[in-house]
């Protein structure tokens, strides 16, 4: 093997771990170049948004099932921070640690009768579990603030270190994404994940080669719930206020919709969903005034011509096109 193989050898071995080194560089100095606080916001907000698509990324795109309820863990995780913190004292750090694992005992209870089903069953009663959650946070006023959203989330700090900016939150939020990302990343590529995609693959034959299918979309759907509650627990305390708007059935439909369009089963691209998505808005008037309807019209454009998701599908277009060209060349 010459010197060059031993090096192209190298970065392709290598490849995820330089890619989120290049990622942390670049995260690194982004807020150097832009830095304007409203870009810097929405930069953050992309992050958080990365957190929870992760998480959902696994379950639907690994485990081959369907979650239509994510935001209530989002909401579970921003409600739960925002409450103890600000009702009842408790520290900011242990409380998201606390209620994260809450959350995914909640996860545990609501996965273990519902993982039962299969497909749009299994939509369905995901869909509830949002509508039960979002209409607490609505009707039990007294607790959480009811349609008028909870106020006055405390920011996080490491000693007199106050996150009290955009600037430093940038960092904070991208730190926690990129470690949910590499966990990710490994993941996916560990024997629990070979597992989950021999789960997707086709449930029968996995659990003929000996893989616990019931187990196994138990734990990834209590992980995804787990991620979902930290996202919704640095929400809380980046933003300083929640709503229960944030967390109602489009928010999760929005969530499928990044996973779909970022690749189902793309690491990668759930990090791409979630950027754009949470950009278009933001840049394109028209978007933000049907954003619902833009959003589904993705969904079903993308499910119909590039069904494995718009990153992979791109990615698998441009090899087959490479593939192509080089046999012509031979």
């Amino acid at each position: 093997m010459t010197g060059r193989d031993k090096i192209l050898y190298f970065l392709y071995l290598h490849r995820n771990g330089l890619t989120v080194l290049a990622l942390s560089c670049l995260l690194a100095i982004y807020p150097l170049i832009y830095g304007n606080p409203y870009i810097l916001g929405l930069t953050n907000l992309i992050g958080l948004y990365t957190i929870v698509v992760l998480g959902l990324n696994l379950f639907i795109g690994y485990a081959g099932q369907i979650s239509l309820g994510h935001a209530a863990f989002f909401a579970l995780g921003a409600y739960g921070s925002a409450i103890l913190t600000t009702e009842w004292g408790f520290w900011p750090w242990p409380t998201i640690l606390l209620v994260a694992l809450g959350s995914g005992a909640v996860a545990l209870l609501v996965g273990i009768p519902t993982l039962r089903l299969h497909g749009h069953y299994l939509a369905m009663a995901t869909l509830g579990f949002n509508i039960v959650i979002y209409t607490v946070l609505v009707q039990w006023d007294e607790l959480t603030g009811g349609p008028s959203g909870f106020y006055g989330v405390p920011s996080l700090a490491i000693g007199s270190w106050q996150f009290d900016s955009d600037l430093k939150l940038h960092y904070l939020v991208w730190a926690a994404a990129l470690v949910c990302l590499t966990l990710a990343l490994n993941l996916v590529r560990s024997g629990v994940g070979r597992g989950l995609a021999a789960l997707a693959g086709d449930e029968v034959a996995a659990r003929s080669l000996g893989v616990d299918t019931r187990t196994a979309k138990v734990k990834v759907f209590v992980l995804s719930a787990v991620l979902a509650s930290l996202a919704g627990s640095l929400y809380a305390h980046t933003f300083g206020f929640v709503s229960p708007d944030t967390f109602n059935i489009f928010a999760s439909v929005d969530f499928v919709t990044m996973v779909v369009v970022g690749g189902l089963g793309s690491v990668w691209g759930s990090l791409f969903g979630a950027a754009l998505l949470t950009w278009l808005p933001e840049f394109i008037d028209l978007f933000e005034s049907y954003k619902d309807i833009i959003h589904g019209l993705i969904l079903v454009v993308v499910l119909m011509f590039l069904p494995q998701g718009l990153v992979t599908g791109l990615i698998d277009l441009a090899r087959v096109r490479l593939a192509r060209w080089r046999h012509r060349r031979a």
